[in-house]
């Protein structure tokens, strides 16, 4: 039985059903937080489910993988968000940056139709695995591309002229297309093994300096030259002091003869 058949007690502001919950171990050796989502849940239990699997991976020694499971959405789920509040938005868009921003690295599967807060979830995701079926659904109502953030993640990732087709005619993005985008990283039969391969990859470099690389490719392209040289520096710092105290490690007695990055 896979780890996430059995489902834990429902968090405070999740539903009892488990429809959208955080599951404490994935199957790649306890290395994940998984977090499933449902998209047929009211915004408020999915940014409280969100807010769940964060608070789990900041917990969690380095080293751990946020595994999003983003099953096949039901049919008329291209609507988005349903009827809320701006605040309900707000408490969303907050908890979705904060998985965007964690530690830990973060892995998306995604499978069918994938659309609101699936695919908000997808486009903060740091690798992202598609079933041959996957469908890329645009936000719209009533003919309108809902204008949240992920707008804003879609131009950033594509470009302007790309996320233009998107975002102004609402197309469907198929599989091959996503990941040929650059949207979707690996499209696999059997997205089980691809995301426990996968896991384990990534669990072996996930830590908070490999988070700090993230969020210097995610301000690339809003900083400037001298704003971005700081933050840079201090991690070029930060690692040369990291392979000084491996070479000085490997020099002991007994020491490892293998290179800093082993």
């Amino acid at each position: 039985m896979r780890t996430h058949d059995t489902l834990p007690p429902p968090a405070e502001g999740e539903p009892a059903d488990g429809t959208a919950r955080t599951v404490p171990d994935g199957p790649a050796d306890g290395l994940c937080t998984t977090l499933e989502l449902d998209a047929r849940q009211p915004l408020p239990e999915l940014t409280a489910a969100v807010t769940g699997a964060c608070d789990r991976a900041e917990a969690r020694a380095d080293g751990s993988v946020v595994l999003l499971r983003l099953p096949d959405a039901p049919a008329g789920t291209r609507a988005w968000p349903g009827e809320v509040d701006i605040r309900q938005i707000n408490r969303w868009e907050r908890a979705v940056r904060r998985l965007e921003r964690l530690p830990a690295l973060s892995i998306a599967v995604a499978s069918g139709a994938c659309g609101g807060a699936a695919l908000d979830l997808l486009l903060v995701s740091d690798y992202r695995i598609g079933s041959p079926d996957l469908r890329l659904l645009a936000p719209v109502n009533d003919g309108h591309f809902w204008p949240g953030m992920a707008v804003h993640r879609i131009s950033r990732q594509l470009g302007a002229a790309r996320a233009r087709q998107i975002v102004l005619w609402g197309d469907d993005i198929d599989a091959v297309r996503a990941r040929d985008l650059g949207l979707v990283d690996q499209l696999a039969d059997d997205t089980e093994e691809a995301a426990h391969t996968a896991a384990v990859l990534m669990g072996r470099i996930s830590d908070r300096e490999l988070a700090i690389r993230r969020q210097l490719l995610l301000e690339a392209q809003s900083l400037e030259f001298d704003e971005a040289l700081g933050p840079h520096l201090a991690a070029c710092d930060r690692e040369l002091r990291r392979l000084a105290a491996a070479a000085d490690a490997a020099a002991e007695p007994g020491g490892t003869a293998g290179g800093p990055g082993e």
